[in-house]
């Protein structure tokens, strides 16, 4: 008996899974060229005239405008990131840059983050211009690069010596949100509505260089280690921002606990897996990621290096590098590789409303949440055009689904249900807000 055909959606994102975008960050990438021509040809085939910005050779953004029905509305931003983090085929239990389908999920490095969304945006817009022959408002649509290294060579690239290609847009959706979190037996969906402000940072010593059987204090590996230690075991206190607040404060009421009686802490870990965001939205994070040092075993080397990822609120940044570097201490340099800022945007008004009664079309009865996401988007870059961002990438989802677990992770998978439902629901936003 011949195999059911795949869902279009499904389909395009195993292809797009195919191409091995992998961003090593620091300038190291496969590139995104082969993905943008491919999702250049999507574009075309529905009657659009895309546009290729190339930032550095193979480093390649597509953004194409969509001409909306209703004139008077401003414009709505619809992008995603077609570069993926590397992935170790070692540990995977599957090909991760197959795009295999097994037990009913699409597997493989980007089906979550975010060659899923990729493939919505493009199946989504095709069923509104094929049933209404144009969105309701102007959309311009962005496959951005180099997302997974800050967006310098992607979005904010296209922001910066592109601008006028967003004009009139006031709002943008993307990652991470709009997937649904189960709590006992009642679904409920996320609505990204803030994320966290970004600083890459490098503990940097240096030493005197040895034999590696002399005795020498002056070693940069140990002073990098202590600071490393110092800093990956701080404990961050609570701190809550108007959007965190808001979010406990929705949270627990949906668990029927009282905020004042019961701590944002145990709020935020009782949703379960989607803890992994949620309760570290509640706390600066500042987590070692990588050691470089030496070159041999027996070459005591003149320097080492520890990369440290923190993300903190909106605001607080001046204050973190502050107590990071006291804990780093005086015989290491703290150097900032990256920056960027946080996000806050109202709970409220006609994009929420919208995205509300969209998904209360689709699951009767769930509510949505707001949320602030612990980690970034390209939805920054957008900011400083004046853009409001929000993470919208409307997936249902099983309950015992770790999904936030599927971010970066290994055997990265989605549900094919969930690729279809994600392509109702965005169709049917985009055809009516």
């Amino acid at each position: 008996m011949p195999e059911p055909e795949l869902e279009a959606t499904a389909r395009i994102a195993s292809e797009l899974i195919r191409f091995d975008t992998s961003n090593f960050g620091e300038g190291r990438s496969n590139g995104e060229a082969d993905a943008a021509e491919y999702v250049e040809a999507k574009l075309r085939a529905l009657g659009l005239v895309p546009q290729m910005f190339e930032s550095e050779p193979g480093r390649v953004s597509v953004v194409a405008r969509v001409a909306g029905r209703n004139l008077d509305k401003p414009a709505l931003v619809v992008h995603g990131h077609t570069d993926v983090v590397p992935a170790d085929p070692a540990n995977w239990t599957v090909d991760p840059f197959g795009g295999e389908i097994r037990d009913g999920l699409l597997w493989g490095r980007g089906a979550v983050d975010m060659k899923n969304m990729d493939a919505m945006m493009l199946t989504a817009l095709g069923d509104v211009i094929a049933e209404h022959g144009a969105p309701e408002r102007d959309l311009v649509i962005g496959f951005f690069a180099d997302e997974e290294a800050g967006g310098v060579l992607g979005a904010h690239h296209v922001v910066t010596e592109h601008p006028e290609v967003f004009d009139g847009a006031t709002e943008a959706i993307s990652e991470v949100g709009g997937y649904s979190i189960t709590l006992g037996d009642r679904r409920a969906y996320l609505l990204q509505t803030g994320e966290k402000a970004l600083m890459w940072l490098k503990i940097v010593a240096t030493g005197t260089a040895g034999h590696g059987s002399h005795v020498l204090r002056d070693n940069a590996v140990t002073k990098v280690a202590r600071a490393v230690a110092r800093v990956g075991s701080q404990e961050w206190p609570v701190r809550l921002s108007g959007t965190t607040t808001a979010m406990v404060s929705e949270i627990a009421r949906f668990l029927g606990v009282d905020p004042e009686r019961t701590s944002p802490d145990e709020v935020a870990l009782a949703t379960g897996s989607a803890s992994r965001f949620i309760h570290a939205a509640l706390h600066t994070t500042a987590n070692p990621t990588m050691l470089q040092a030496g070159y041999k075993h027996n070459v005591i080397p003149d320097s080492a290096e520890a990369f440290i990822d923190v993300r903190c609120l909106p605001g607080d940044e001046e204050a973190v590098l502050a107590e990071l570097r006291e804990l780093a201490g005086d015989d290491v340099e703290l150097v900032m590789s990256h920056r960027d800022v946080g996000l806050e945007t109202d709970f409220s008004g006609p994009l929420v409303d919208a995205v509300k009664d969209v998904l209360g079309r689709h699951d009767p009865g769930a509510p949505v949440l707001p949320y602030l996401l612990s980690g970034g988007t390209d939805n920054k870059a957008l900011s400083t055009l004046g853009i409001a961002g929000y993470g919208f990438v409307p997936l249902q989802l099983p309950a015992d689904i770790d999904f936030p677990a599927m971010f970066h992770g290994v055997d990265e998978r989605v549900p094919l249900s969930s690729l279809a439902f994600g392509r109702r629901v965005l169709g049917d936003l985009l055809a009516t807000y």
